[in-house]
């Protein structure tokens, strides 16, 4: 935000409504944003993930194991509970609990 040197009016486009001040166009700052994407998509290893996330002891539906690792994610309103993810350690069957 600028303002006007002889009046102290804030300019509007470099000009100042009151006295009639100018800012030279030399002097006018303008701003770019520029964004990078990105293309890749960082995905973590499923042996890195098992290393990091939380163990449970909880029944695998598909192969009966009694270990797995477990997560949870907003993937409702944020008015709702979370759904917690399981992962079975033995077979990687996923299966989730909307709890």
């Amino acid at each position: 935000m600028q303002f006007c040197p002889k009046c102290g009016i804030r300019l509007k486009k470099g000009t100042c409504q009151k006295c009639g001040y100018a800012e030279s166009e030399a002097k006018q700052d303008t701003k770019k944003k520029s964004q990078e994407q990105k293309s890749e998509l960082t995905i973590l290893d499923e042996n890195d993930a098992k290393q990091t996330l939380p163990t449970i002891t909880i029944d695998c539906e598909k192969c009966g194991h009694t270990e797995a690792v477990w997560w949870m994610l907003q993937t409702r309103s944020a008015d709702e509970p979370t759904t917690q993810f399981y992962r079975c350690i033995q077979c990687n069957h996923t299966w989730r609990n909307y709890a």
